[in-house]
C-alpha cells in the first residue's frame, strides 16, 4: 500500500471546512439558480458560480474542419494543449496544465468521458480516438483541483456529449477533402420513435499522411437512445464502435532528418513496417430517477472490448535476450464498471449534497511476439510474452455545494480511491522466470473552494485539493533495467493543487476568465527510456507546475467577435536525478530542469464574422519552444501558425447546403507539431504539416 512522503497538510482543514459549512447551509435563504454544465456534477448552481475552471465548447454545425480529431475543438481552451502528431497510430497528445505531457501514445493524467461513460480505463489510460465527433453536440473541459473528484489520474477532465434525438426526423450529411489525401465523411440520423429518441452517427476518416508511411483509416459508429420516464426520470443507452486497422507509424525524426526532409519516415519505420491496429466496442447505460421531492438517484454502467495490435521497430539483436518481450504487442482486453450516486437538494435550492461509489474492472491479455521470421522483418514471429493483467478500482466520494450568504458560496468534497494491479505470467521458461506480481495503491483526495461575488457579473474564487496518478499498465509493462515482468516498483504521483480564479460576464455574451494555478507533486512519473515505440518509466522525486491562463469571448460589433486564450506554464523538476546510468556527469538532471514536452507559453486568437449568408474567420496560434529530454539538450523551436476560413449557406429544397473552405498554415511554416519525450535514439521530433487547403459540403434540414 502506497504512502506518500508529504504529510496530508490540507486534509484536516478541508474536512473541517466541509463539516462546518454543511451545518450552516440549512439556515440560508432560498435562491433560484439555473442548471449547470454536467461536468461539475452540481445541479443547483451554474458553472459561473463554481470555484473551478470549466469551459463548454459548442459543436453547433459551424465547423470548417474535418471533424476527425478532438484537438480541432480544444484550441480555444486555456491550459489545454492538444497536439496532432500526424500519426494516427499514436493518437493526439493531450495535456492539461502540464499533466499528461509524458504520454508517448494515448492519453494519461487526464480523465475522459463520452456521454457520461468513462473513456479512460481503470488504470488511467485513455484514447481520444474513442470519441465520436460526428455525433458530438458539445465538449466540456474542467481544470484545477476539483478534477480530483473524478478519481485517480485526473489532472483535468474532458467530456464529450452527443445530441439528443429530435421530434422530427433529421438527417445530416457531411464530406471534406484536404491536402495529403485527407478525406472525411459522416452521416447523422436523429429522430423519435414510440417515445424513444435516437441519434445514429457514422463517420470515416482516411489519410495518405503528411509524412511517408503515415497512411491510416478510422471508422466509427455511435448510437444514442433516450427515453423520458414517469416521475421526471430518464434512461439513456449509448453504444459505439471504432475500427482503425493498420495505421502506419512513421516514428520520430532526429535533428538532421528534420532539417533534411520533414516529410520522410524514419528508415526503421519502413524496415519493420511499424503500424498499429485498434478495434473497440462499448455499451453503456445512464439512468436518472427522482426518489422524492429532494433526492435523485443516478446510476451508470458500461462494458466493452478493446483489441490492439502494434508492430514496433525493436531491432532483432535486442530480442536475443531471453527476457525480451519481442517487437510485436498484442493486447486483447475487456473492461467495465458502474457508478451510483445520490444527490440531495432541499427545496430552498441553497444546498446540494452528492454521495456515490464506483467500481471498475479491466482484464487484459498481453502477448509479445518477435517482429521477424527468419530474414523477413515486420511480421509476427515466435511468442515471447504471455500474461494476464487485471486492474480493479473501487472509489467512494462525496461533494457538497451551498450558498453561505448572498455573496458567498462554498463547494467541498473528497474521494477515496483504491486501485489494484495484478499480473499472472504464463510465459515461463528455464531462462525466463515467473514474473507474476501485484501492486495496490490508495489515496484520500479532499478538495474545497470558496466563491465571492463582489458584483452580479463578477466572481472571485480560491480552491485547493489533492490528486494522485497511478502508473498505467503500459507504463508498468517494461522495466528500466531491461528485466522481464512488470515495473511494480513504480509509485503513484501525488499532487497538492491550488487555484485562484476570476470570472466576469457582460452584455452580448461577453465573458472573461483568468486563473493562477500551482501543483506540487511528489514521486513524479517520468519517461526513463523511449525506443522503437516502447517506453519505460520511473519516479523522479518532486516536481512543480505553476502558471496563469486567461480566455475571453468579446463581441466587437454586429456579426463580429473576437475569441482568445493564452497560457503561461512553468513546469520543473524540483529534485535532481540521473537520466541514465549515472556513469558520467552528463547523465545528471539538475534540480530546476524543465519538464519535457511542455512549452512555457501558448496562445490562440480568432476573429470571426457571422453574417446572414457568409461566415469568415482568421485564426492564429502560437507555441513557444519546448525541451524534448530531461537534460534539456534537445529543443523543438517555437512557432506561430495562421489560418483562414470561409463558409456560405445556400437554401435548397427541404434543407440547407453549406459549403466551406479552410486554409491552414497560411505562411507554410516548417514546424514541429509534437515531440517524443526522451526518445533513446534522438528521434524526438514529429513535424507538423505544411500549407493545406480543406474544402467541404454539409447538408442538413
Amino acid at each position: 500500500m502506497h504512502r506518500p512522503r508529504r504529510p496530508h497538510r490540507h486534509r484536516g482543514a478541508l474536512l473541517a471546512a466541509a463539516c462546518s459549512a454543511v451545518v450552516a447551509a440549512h439556515a440560508q435563504p432560498a435562491t433560484d439558480l439555473p442548471a449547470v454544465s454536467v461536468t461539475a456534477r452540481v445541479e443547483s448552481a451554474p458553472a459561473f458560480d463554481l470555484p473551478a475552471s470549466i469551459d463548454v465548447i459548442a459543436l453547433d454545425g459551424t465547423s470548417t474542419r474535418a471533424q476527425a480529431t478532438l484537438s480541432e475543438a480544444l484550441g480555444s481552451v486555456p491550459g489545454v494543449l492538444a497536439r496532432e502528431r500526424q500519426n494516427l497510430a499514436q493518437d493526439t497528445q493531450l495535456s492539461i496544465r502540464g499533466f499528461g505531457a509524458r504520454a508517448t501514445f494515448g492519453v494519461r493524467g487526464v480523465r475522459l468521458y463520452a456521454d457520461g461513460i468513462p473513456a479512460t480505463m481503470p488504470d488511467g489510460q485513455g484514447q481520444l480516438s474513442h470519441f465520436a465527433l460526428a455525433a458530438a453536440e458539445r465538449v466540456e473541459v474542467m481544470r484545477g483541483p476539483f478534477s480530483a473528484l473524478y478519481g485517480s489520474s485526473s489532472g483535468g477532465v474532458v467530456q464529450l456529449w452527443s445530441a439528443d434525438g429530435t421530434d422530427e426526423t433529421q438527417a445530416v450529411l457531411r464530406a471534406t477533402g484536404a491536402r495529403y489525401g485527407n478525406r472525411a465523411a459522416s452521416a447523422r440520423l436523429l429522430g423519435e420513435a414510440g417515445g424513444t429518441g435516437y441519434h445514429l452517427a457514422a463517420a470515416r476518416f482516411e489519410t495518405d499522411g503528411f509524412r511517408e508511411h503515415g497512411a491510416a483509416r478510422r471508422d466509427s459508429l455511435n448510437l444514442k437512445l433516450h427515453r423520458e420516464l414517469d416521475g421526471d426520470g430518464r434512461l439513456e443507452l449509448v453504444g459505439n464502435f471504432l475500427d482503425a486497422p493498420d495505421a502506419q507509424d512513421p516514428l520520430g525524426l532526429n535533428r538532421a532528418q528534420l532539417r533534411e526532409e520533414p516529410r520522410q519516415a524514419t528508415p526503421q519505420a519502413l524496415q519493420y513496417d511499424t503500424r498499429k491496429s485498434v478495434r473497440q466496442g462499448q455499451l453503456g447505460v445512464n439512468w436518472s430517477q427522482p426518489l422524492g421531492g429532494s433526492t435523485r438517484l443516478r446510476v451508470s454502467a458500461h462494458g466493452g472490448q478493446r483489441e490492439v495490435g502494434q508492430y514496433l521497430a525493436v531491432p532483432v539483436a535486442a530480442q536475443a535476450s531471453p527476457l525480451s518481450a519481442g517487437g510485436v504487442v498484442d493486447l486483447d482486453g475487456s473492461y467495465g464498471g458502474a457508478d451510483l450516486r445520490l444527490a440531495w437538494t432541499p427545496g430552498d435550492g441553497a444546498f446540494e449534497l452528492t454521495v456515490g461509489t464506483s467500481a471498475e474492472l479491466q482484464a487484459q491479455q498481453r502477448r509479445g511476439y518477435e517482429n521477424f521470421v527468419g530474414d523477413r522483418l515486420g511480421v509476427r514471429g515466435r511468442l515471447r510474452r504471455d500474461q494476464d493483467d487485471r486492474v480493479h478500482g473501487f472509489d467512494q466520494y462525496a461533494q457538497a455545494w451551498w450558498r453561505l450568504a448572498p455573496r458567498w458560496s462554498l463547494q467541498a468534497g473528497a474521494r477515496y480511491s483504491q486501485v489494484r494491479f495484478r499480473s499472472q505470467d504464463r510465459y515461463v521458461t528455464a531462462t525466463n522466470p515467473d514474473d507474476s506480481g501485484r501492486a495496490g495503491y490508495s489515496e484520500f483526495t479532499p478538495v474545497a473552494g470558496l466563491v465571492f461575488a463582489p458584483a452580479v457579473d463578477l466572481r472571485v474564487y480560491l480552491s485547493a485539493g489533492r490528486g494522485f496518478e497511478t502508473p498505467t499498465f503500459n507504463e508498468l509493462a517494461y522495466r528500466t533495467d531491461g528485466q522481464g515482468g512488470l515495473a511494480f516498483d513504480l509509485r503513484p504521483a501525488v499532487s497538492d493543487n491550488l487555484e485562484l480564479g476570476l470570472k466576469w460576464r457582460g452584455d452580448g455574451g461577453r465573458l472573461v476568465q483568468a486563473a493562477l494555478f500551482r501543483a506540487d507533486t511528489d514521486d513524479e512519473l517520468a519517461v526513463a527510456r523511449n525506443s522503437g515505440g516502447r517506453s519505460s518509466y520511473r519516479n523522479v522525486g518532486q516536481a512543480q507546475r505553476q502558471g496563469a491562463e486567461v480566455s475571453a469571448r468579446l463581441p466587437l460589433a454586429e456579426a463580429w467577435s473576437l475569441d482568445l486564450a493564452a497560457t503561461w506554464l512553468d513546469a520543473r523538476f524540483r529534485e535532481g536525478f540521473c537520466s541514465g546510468s549515472c556513469a558520467t556527469p552528463a547523465d545528471a538532471v539538475p534540480a530546476g530542469a524543465r519538464i519535457p514536452g511542455l512549452p512555457r507559453r501558448h496562445g490562440w486568437l480568432r476573429l470571426q464574422y457571422a453574417g446572414p449568408a457568409w461566415e469568415l474567420a482568421a485564426e492564429a496560434s502560437a507555441v513557444s519552444a519546448l525541451v524534448a529530454d530531461d537534460r534539456g539538450t534537445a529543443v523543438a523551436p517555437g512557432h506561430g501558425l495562421l489560418g483562414l476560413e470561409a463558409a456560405r449557406a445556400f437554401p435548397v429544397r427541404d434543407g440547407r447546403l453549406r459549403a466551406f473552405a479552410r486554409l491552414d498554415n497560411l505562411l507554410d511554416r516548417a514546424h514541429v507539431g509534437s515531440v517524443i519525450v526522451n526518445e533513446a535514439n534522438g528521434r524526438y521530433y514529429e513535424p507538423g504539416p505544411g500549407r493545406s487547403l480543406l474544402v467541404g459540403l454539409e447538408w442538413r434540414p
